[in-house]
């Protein structure tokens, strides 16, 4: 920002007159980036911003001269200007689109992640003298008072987004935004006939994330008032294609170097290459599984009450997830769940009542061979079990003994991988499977949550895991399909 921020005395130069520019849209953003603005450092830096002609399609998809869109995302690889393009983009709204009392908002994670947008605006404006003299710069906004507009930096708070009417409101980094922000964002603007909601990110690291959902939304491209542009690499393309980062990277070997690409990809891992450099989705660097391999071996199909198959219990009592996942016992059996209960926020608990109704209508339905469940917290139940269905059916498994689960673990894993498994295409045991990471032992992986407490729950997962490799075993010995070998 200024040296010394704040109101620079009354403004006394007349109000820009817009009445020979080009109509209100993507046309006059072109024209005032060249009329007004200068590129604040780097390649051309303090030479007239004139928008590349990738950059002109996405304004141009953006703010078209009628009907725009409420909601836009564009999805590419680091390194390409996203922060200058938005920059760009708040300077016209705050001054030449024409909107009385525009209120322009940057939302990221955090405030200083939000500054970054704010201060390249203040910059451009500092270095145009026709801007520069009609605008204030405060510490935490800039204001033109001939209008009334603003332009503000927020955190990505429920909290702060609150109470707020804004023309334009751009998302820094959506990868990083829970959907409750962006309910909170989308709620927060549409008070306005027009009023434009854009989100600039790197994909996420997780396909359980509100960017991925606003990914799949945009690609079905159904919908005129979403707009959706995506700059990414082939699928499955060698890291080492340099016609792939040219297809990702729009701006390779104009302001973002091939030479450092080149350097990155001998440096950083794989996964980070593709998600930061590529723009793909490949999840998590130490998650168990590629991402989206579970969802790939979709295959719903209906069972019938002569089925064999094994149920695998793993049970929480408040803020975790509770499964009763069941296994077909064949050679490559089907993984379904039978019962998933996910937590529903603060104070929420397990509907034990739910669950055991869940268990007992699972051993009506199908040819129950063996039902696992881990004992923690769900002893009493699990006895009464027993009790009911017999005790030779019902049995208990340590979830947490590496030298059981290791094993299975690696089972199925090599399952997945070689297509010998199928599943019933649930979409939040899908999100599981993509959220557990490898925790290596030396027995073997386990699977884990990414940290102590996340809210990217693995219980069904985990049960998969378990009740795949009881099906396997009561596969390989059907004379002993009521017991349990240690």
């Amino acid at each position: 920002m200024r040296g010394k921020p704040g109101p620079k005395g009354p403004i006394t130069v007349p109000p820009l007159d817009w009445s020979q520019a080009p109509p209100r849209g993507w046309e006059r953003i072109v024209w005032f980036a060249e009329q007004y603005l200068v590129v604040p450092r780097g390649v051309g830096a303090k030479a007239p911003f004139v928008l590349r002609p990738w950059q002109v399609d996405i304004v141009r998809a953006m703010f078209p001269t009628q009907g725009r869109p409420r909601q836009g995302l564009v999805s590419m690889p680091r390194g390409n200007g996203k922060t200058g393009l938005a920059a760009v983009l708040a300077v016209y709204s705050l001054f030449a689109d024409d909107v009385e009392s525009a209120q322009v908002l940057v939302v990221a994670s955090d405030e200083r992640q939000a500054g970054h947008v704010l201060r390249a605006a203040a910059r451009m404006i500092e270095l145009s003298p026709e801007l520069d003299a009609r605008c204030h710069h405060y510490a935490d906004r800039l204001h033109v008072p001939q209008t009334d507009s603003e332009m503000r930096a927020l955190p990505a708070d429920i909290g702060a987004l609150q109470g707020w009417d804004p023309s334009l409101m751009v998302v820094d980094e959506l990868h990083v935004v829970t959907e409750d922000v962006w309910e909170a964002v989308t709620s927060a603007s549409g008070k306005r006939p027009e009023s434009l909601t854009l989100a600039i990110s790197t994909p996420a690291d997780t396909t359980d994330s509100v960017m991925h959902k606003l990914v799949q939304y945009g690609r079905e491209g159904a919908d005129a008032s979403f707009v959706y542009v995506e700059h990414s690499a082939p699928d499955g393309c060698d890291l080492d294609d340099e016609e792939a980062w040219a297809r990702a990277n729009p701006a390779l070997d104009d302001f973002l170097s091939r030479d450092a690409l080149r350097a990155q990809r001998r440096t950083i891992r794989e996964e980070a290459f593709r998600r930061y450099r590529l723009g793909q989705w490949v999840g998590r660097a130490d998650a168990w599984l590629p991402q989206g391999a579970w969802a790939a071996l979709s295959a719903p199909q209906t069972l019938r009450n002569t089925t064999r198959i094994v149920l695998a219990f793993d049970g929480s009592t408040s803020g975790d997830s509770t499964a009763l996942i069941g296994a077909t016992v064949e050679d490559e059996p089907y993984v379904f769940v039978a019962g998933l209960w996910e937590s529903q926020g603060p104070g929420w608990r397990v509907p034990r009542e739910e669950v055991t109704a869940a268990v007992h209508a699972a051993f009506r339905r199908y040819r129950v061979v063996e039902l696992a469940c881990d004992p923690w917290g769900w002893q009493s139940e699990i006895e009464a079990w027993a009790k009911r269905h017999g005790a030779r059916k019902v049995i208990e498994v340590n979830t947490a003994h590496a030298a059981r689960m290791a094993p299975a673990t690696d089972r199925m894993f090599a399952a997945v991988m070689e297509g010998r498994v199928t599943n019933d295409g649930d979409p939040r045991m899908a999100r599981h499977f993509d959220h557990a990471v490898a925790r290596s032992t030396n027995l073997g992986d386990l699977i884990s949550k990414d940290k102590k407490g996340s809210a990217r729950k693995i219980d069904s997962a985990v049960a998969a895991i378990l009740a795949f490799d009881r099906a396997a075993f009561h596969t390989n010995r059907p004379a002993r399909q009521g017991s349990f070998a240690a």
